[in-house]
This record gives C-alpha cells, structure tokens and sequence, in this order.
C-alpha cells in the first residue's frame, strides 16, 4: 500500500470507517485461550433458594422461628412434662378465644388503627346475652334461647364495632381515642346493668357441656375447631379477596385509595364492625367455656390480642400483616406461659419473659428489614 493511499484510509470519516463491512475473526487455534465463563445466572423465585429467599423474607417464617426455639428449650428444660397431649390441648384451648379476637385486631391494625374496646365489648356482649338466658330458663334453658342469646352476643359486639367504625371513618376522630373511651364505656354500661357482679345462672349447661367442654370425636375441643375455623375463613378472605386487598391498600395509603375511587369510610366501617362481631362470638366461648361473664377479667385483653397480632408481624403502622402470623403470634405467649409454669417461674416472671419477648422479636423483625432495604 503507498503512503498515499495510507493517508486516505487515515482520513476516512468515522460514519465511513462505521459502515465498512467488519472483516472475520481468525479462526481460533488449539492454543488459544478458551473463553472467559459467563457470570452464573441468579436463582429465581421459582426455584428453590428462590422459595427460601422468600420465606425468610416472610414475617411469618421469623415468628414460627421463635416459636420453635421455645417450644424446643421447653422441651429440653422439661422432659416428659412439656408439649404432652394434655399441654397441647390446653394452651390450644386456651388460646382459643383471643386467636378469634386477634383476627378482628389484625384486619383493625393492617388498616393503621387500634381497638382498645375488645376486652370490654366482649364483656359487654356477654352480660347482654347472660341477662337474656338468666330470664329464659336460666342454667337449664334450651337450644332455641341459646340460640337467640349467641346472636345477642354477635349483634352487640356488631353494633358497637360499626358504631366506632362510624366514629373513626365519618367523625375523624382517631382510632385510638375512639376505642379507649369504647373500652370504658363497654366495661361501664357492663357493670351498671349487673351492678358490677357476675350474675348467677347466666348461662345454659348445655351450651356448656356441649361447646364449652365438648371434643370432637372425642379429640379436639370444640373451641379449638370454632376458632381455627373462624381463622381460615377470615384469613382467606384478607389474603385472597377485593376486601383483603382493599384492607392493605387503605393501611398503605388511604388518600390514593380514595382518590381511585374506592369507598375508603365505608371499608373502615365494616373493618371495625368485623373487630366488633369477633368480640362478639369470643364472648360465646368465653360463656361456654367458663360459665360466667367475668366482668373483672378482660381488662387486659386488649393488650394481649395487640401483642399477638405484632409478635405475628402487622404493622402498627398500617399496610402489613396476615392472620397467620397472628396465630403465630398468639401461641407464643401462650406456650411462653404454659412452659414458664412447668419449669417453675414464678407469676411475675412470666409477664417480665413475655414483654422481653415481644420486644425481641420486633427487634429482630427491623433488623432484618434494615437489611432487606440495604440490599
């Protein structure tokens, strides 16, 4: 090639030089460099450290994790003595009543409100439906006044949690003022139509022999399967239906779900009016179960439910939660309880191990999120 034309290939514009044909690679040689690997493809969520992945991204999975751990150092620190076939089915039984109550708060709480009424609006449900069997029989009353006094339960407990609702979403008065003076004035319209006593006969035998201290087949208590029936209903419902989604969308963001046209007062009304009605049928166990209204006993049921359904992972911020992190939630205090009586702690100390663990386990529940928003 001449220095003539060297010059002319030297000054060929870059569109030029862009547009000419790219001559053929060389053909490799056996000496050659094999290529570079490429880099390795990350796991998607369908496989199975995707799954893994997203499980320990689950609250849920953090929650079940600190029940095993107790449930495996009870077991250690008592063998023989705890997770027995008569433990299992009392701390079940005895968690019965507040997994039903926990249902109702976590659909209250995924909202970004509170129910500090439960407790009283249970009582209250209970004194209204105890008066009714007192002047229809009594203990020995039949099925068709039971039958009537359970939907006086269920509709007080209704009829109080729509009132609130109504009080929350129309009147924009906060949720938790609204449900702390619910929970004063529930307990005191209670201890004025009995006078502050726990009436006698206040409920049928044959509700209790039958639902109160009924198996079935022989097995599980009736209370048990109540409750974890109530838990698959509603629990589908939040996770697999427009009420559910509305439900989170309204805790995450009310004022763009209401700009998007979605009746945002309406749902709160039905929310607190479904907190209401699970005060209402825990008030029905509770009759069935112990016999008595105990007017003096729910005043921190309240703060229990409010512990379960955070130890299970909602948000007190609104806008996260399921149900079955709630019953998680739920039987850790209760197995906490249970298996402090088997080694031997004192009273006190159950109440000092059961906020240590509360505490604990939002402590671990940030932390993982911190990490999670890093990464």
């Amino acid at each position: 090639m001449s220095p003539a034309d060297l010059e002319k290939q030297n000054s060929a514009t870059p569109s030029e030089t862009s547009s000419a044909t790219p001559a053929p690679a060389p053909a490799a040689t056996p000496d050659a460099a094999p290529a570079a690997p490429a880099p390795p493809v990350a796991p998607t969520a369908s496989g199975p450290w995707g799954i893994l992945r997203r499980l320990g991204a689950a609250n849920e999975a953090w929650t079940f994790g600190i029940l095993l751990v107790l449930v495996a150092y009870f077991t250690i620190a008592a063998p023989g003595k705890f997770l027995t076939q008569y433990d299992i089915t009392q701390i079940a039984t005895n968690a019965a009543i507040y997994l039903v109550l926990g249902v109702g708060m976590t659909y209250v709480i995924i909202t970004a409100g509170i129910d500090l009424s439960v407790g009283s609006v249970l009582v209250l449900s209970a004194v209204l439906s105890a008066e009714y069997t007192i002047h229809h029989g009594g203990s020995g009353s039949g099925w068709g006044v039971i039958t009537i006094s359970i939907l006086i339960s269920l509709a007080t407990g209704l009829a109080w949690g729509v009132m609130q609702g109504l009080l929350v979403a129309k009147a924009k008065v906060p949720p938790l003022i609204v449900t702390l003076g619910g929970f004063g004035a529930a307990l005191g319209l209670a201890q004025i139509i009995t006078g502050g006593q726990d009436p006698a006969g206040a409920v049928s035998t044959r509700l209790q022999t039958s639902i109160g201290f009924g198996k079935l087949f022989g097995q599980i208590p009736w209370l048990v399967v109540i409750a974890f029936a109530t838990t698959a209903v509603f629990g589908v419902m939040l996770a697999s239906t427009r009420f559910g989604r509305y439900t989170y969308a309204i805790g995450s963001n009310a004022d763009a779900v209401r700009r998007a046209g979605i009746a945002v007062d309406r749902h709160l009304v039905k929310v607190y009016g479904l907190a209401g009605l699970m005060a209402g049928l825990g008030s029905v166990m509770w009759l069935a179960s112990y016999g008595t209204t105990s007017i003096a006993g729910h005043s921190t049921d309240n703060l229990k439910v409010i512990t379960a359904v955070v130890l299970g992972g909602a948000s007190l911020f609104g806008g996260r939660g399921s149900v079955l992190g709630t019953v998680i939630g739920v039987f850790i205090p209760a197995v906490l309880t249970t298996g402090l009586i088997i080694i031997g702690v004192q009273q006190y100390w159950q109440d000092v191990a059961i906020g240590a663990v509360l505490v604990l386990a939002v402590y671990v529940d940030q932390l993982r999120r911190r990490g999670r928003e890093r990464g």
